[in-house]
């Protein structure tokens, strides 16, 4: 749960200032298990930031550290040598609500991980990933998702409900999930790969391919297609809606939270526009099917030679291939 904002506001208003000399000051928050948790500012910026230390973990100095549009991340010298701490902080363009709101979430995120018994290193870990998952957030624009985009993630949740609930762990299953980081296909689950599309057309399924290696299964095999369509009806759910039955389906699993928070973030979804999103919809069915010999592609090893890249689209009812079912592909991947 994310940590109350006036926390950090209160803190960064009494620390503003115009210090020409170089340098951190900082106010200590309430502590994050065995983290300490600090509000700064940096001189001669002036740049709000969030400050954590962690008193025994090491992060390689060849490491590197996630960066944002509307933030910075660094290794900052706040007592010397003998502990590692992070600094984020705020760019001059970056929105200061949107920066709160990130500060807030990546704390909140440690804490649920210090509740849940985790170690320092894993609290690192979290650290790094949490804020990465803003990084992609951030990328995306940090605006409301688009109406294609809306759909396309609830079709992504779709799927992932349904590969829970055939029986592959709640972790398991959002880790495969791969779409919000840029994965070449949405899902990389046991030896091969999940690739989900949704439509709202009651006629076709007209389905965008963006690269040659989106259908290309040489690296992955095997590789399915989830084709899953929607209509748009008043008592369908939102997108908000199918985000807080995913939550409430998991509930209790920490590690499935807290990939589930975010891949959610690295998609573009953020709680604060669930007002943006007032589609309503309803699942029809979704068709799977395994994507090889005699399947409509353009693969790096199909295309005329000279075509080095492609989108395409497809209709995805005139795809030959029978319906496996989710259950079956999860089989054939080796996932259950």
């Amino acid at each position: 749960m994310a940590r109350p904002s006036k926390d950090f506001l209160l803190a960064w208003s009494s620390l503003s200032g115009d210090d020409a000399e170089s340098g951190w000051r900082s106010i200590a928050l309430p502590s994050s298990g065995p983290l300490d948790v600090r509000a700064g500012r940096r001189s001669p910026d002036n740049a709000e930031a969030v400050l954590v230390g962690f008193p025994t973990a090491k992060i390689p100095a060849a490491d590197k550290l996630p960066e944002g549009q509307g933030f910075s991340v660094e290794r900052a010298d706040l007592e010397g040598a003998g502990k590692l701490w992070i600094a984020l902080s705020r760019k001059s363009a970056g929105s200061p609500e949107l920066f709160a709101a990130m500060s807030c979430d990546v704390i909140g995120a440690l804490d649920d991980a210090v509740a849940a018994g985790a170690d320092e290193a894993r609290l690192a870990r979290v650290c790094i990933g949490r804020v990465g998952a803003w990084q992609e957030f951030m990328r995306k624009g940090t605006q409301a998702l688009s109406p294609e985009a809306e759909i396309g993630l609830v079709g992504e949740l779709a799927l992932l409900g349904a590969i829970i609930d055939v029986g592959v762990a709640a972790a398991q299953a959002i880790e495969s999930w791969v779409g919000p980081l840029d994965g070449i296909q949405d899902f990389e689950i046991g030896t091969g790969a999940l690739e989900v599309k949704a439509t709202l057309s009651a006629k076709g399924f007209p389905a965008k391919i963006g690269s040659l290696e989106q259908l290309d299964d040489s690296v992955r095999q095997p590789l399915f297609l989830a084709g899953a369509r929607f209509r748009q009806v008043e008592s369908g759910q939102n997108l908000p809606e199918f985000v807080a039955a995913m939550r409430a389906a998991i509930q209790g699993d920490a590690e499935a939270t807290r990939l589930l928070s975010e891949r959610l973030l690295a998609a573009g979804y953020i709680d604060s526009h669930e007002g943006r999103y007032p589609r309503r919809f309803a699942l029809n069915d979704i068709r799977v099917v395994k994507v090889g010999e005699g399947f409509p592609r353009l693969t790096p090893g199909t295309a005329p030679a000279g075509i080095t890249r492609a989108m395409y689209e497809i209709d995805l009812d005139k795809a030959p291939g029978d319906n496996v079912g989710v259950d079956a592909a999860l089989k054939q991947l080796g996932a259950i």
